[in-house]
């Protein structure tokens, strides 16, 4: 009986862990993939409804850097795109 006992434990404790196991790769296939942001167009429709974030390079020269901007459009689908600008050190340059 003892016997019979430690290998129904054993079994069920496998199958918890293939299980659990299992359910963390369905979780992970959910994630979105973290995509390149699209290049900015002239003319591009942007209907921003809400900026989620922007990020730029951060430097100590005047120059043109690439920059994102991560924004929820009106149809509340997730966009990012990228754009080029000045850097936030020519604001203090004279």
């Amino acid at each position: 009986m003892r016997r019979t006992t430690m290998k129904l434990r054993t079994l069920m404790l496998s199958a918890s862990l293939a299980l659990a196991a299992v359910s963390g790769l369905a979780q992970a296939d959910d994630q979105p993939a973290a995509a390149k942001p699209v290049p900015y167009r002239y003319g591009m429709p942007m209907n921003i409804d809400k900026v989620l974030a922007m990020n730029e390079t951060p430097t100590d020269e005047c120059k043109v850097i690439k920059a994102d901007i991560k924004f929820l459009d009106k149809a509340g689908k997730v966009e990012d795109v990228s754009y080029r600008k000045m850097s936030d050190a020519c604001d203090f340059q004279n």
